[in-house]
């Protein structure tokens, strides 16, 4: 394995396994300059969604950069109050106007909502229209998923939901991997808190490698995609160079076993009961 190593979608779309986040990191030069450096350290999947506002900002970087366009798998996700059939092709159009291309690779339901099913249906239209690539949900629950696919002409190819050391979620990776849908890590470095667990320190020492590096690694070996954020061109490139190293079956229990249920997000239940809660 190395970057630029992908896991195969259920449609046979090559997905990379490692990708670089966006999230709050803001428009125009800082975004613009942090995407060109992780193009440039090789990344080739750049994670954003119509609710980070900073698509123009990835969309001049991708421009400028040297790598073509075909070559990065480009993510966006439509926003819980553009949800709705109509009003998710719109915002579609203006997500792929915001960054300069004619298709995403994979454009993913936000939250789960009560028009999730509308939404879902525009989502397969662009699918088969050929204007995006694969599609897929984030922050779904078993439930949710079970509910969206219950009533769905195309399954769901990816699930991107919060996953980390202390938020495991078990039941929802062996569904995902019974279903075939991809699981997909945000916040994989907990914001940060990750600093403050004394066994991902002692595994870093162990294994030579840096705490954020063993976390990103155990989410590979446990077949999870993972996009890291960061804004530092150091850590950018120390964030890509987890593919030199494994490690172990007992180390890899160890970190599991931190699960706790602690979340960084927020629970999504209560962005279904309540989808506007963003916007107030």
């Amino acid at each position: 394995m190395d970057i630029k190593s992908c896991t195969t979608l259920s449609n046979g779309v090559k997905m990379p396994w490692l990708g670089y986040g966006t999230y709050k990191i803001e428009n125009g030069c800082s975004v613009t300059d942090s995407v060109k450096q992780a193009l440039e350290a090789g990344y080739r999947h750049i994670d954003t969604a119509a609710f980070y506002g900073n698509e123009e900002g990835i969309g001049k970087a991708i421009m400028e950069s040297s790598v073509p366009r075909e070559e990065i798998f480009l993510v966006s996700k439509v926003w819980n109050t553009d949800q709705g059939y109509e009003k998710t092709l719109a915002s579609f159009e203006a997500s792929i106007g915001r960054l300069g291309t004619e298709y995403l690779d994979l454009f993913l339901v936000h939250w789960p909502t009560p028009l999730m099913g509308e939404t879902w249906r525009a989502l397969e239209k662009l699918y088969r229209d050929g204007k995006a690539r694969a599609i897929g949900v984030s922050n779904f629950t078993v439930e949710h998923l079970k509910s969206l696919m219950a009533n769905a002409e195309i399954m769901p190819m990816v699930n991107q939901v919060e996953f980390h050391p202390c938020l495991v979620q078990n039941g929802l990776m062996e569904f995902c991997r019974e279903k075939g849908i991809q699981l997909e890590a945000w916040s994989p470095l907990m914001r940060g808190r990750i600093f403050e667990i004394p066994l991902l320190e002692e595994l870093a020492a162990k294994y030579g490698k840096s705490v954020p590096q063993i976390v990103l690694r155990w989410d590979l070996q446990l077949g999870v995609v993972v996009i890291p954020k960061t804004t530092n061109l150091l850590r950018i490139r120390e964030n890509a160079d987890i593919f030199n190293f494994e490690i172990s079956d007992e180390d890899m229990a160890r970190i599991s076993g931190l699960d706790n249920g602690l979340r960084m997000g927020t629970e999504p239940d209560k962005v279904y009961a309540d989808p506007l809660m963003f916007n107030r």
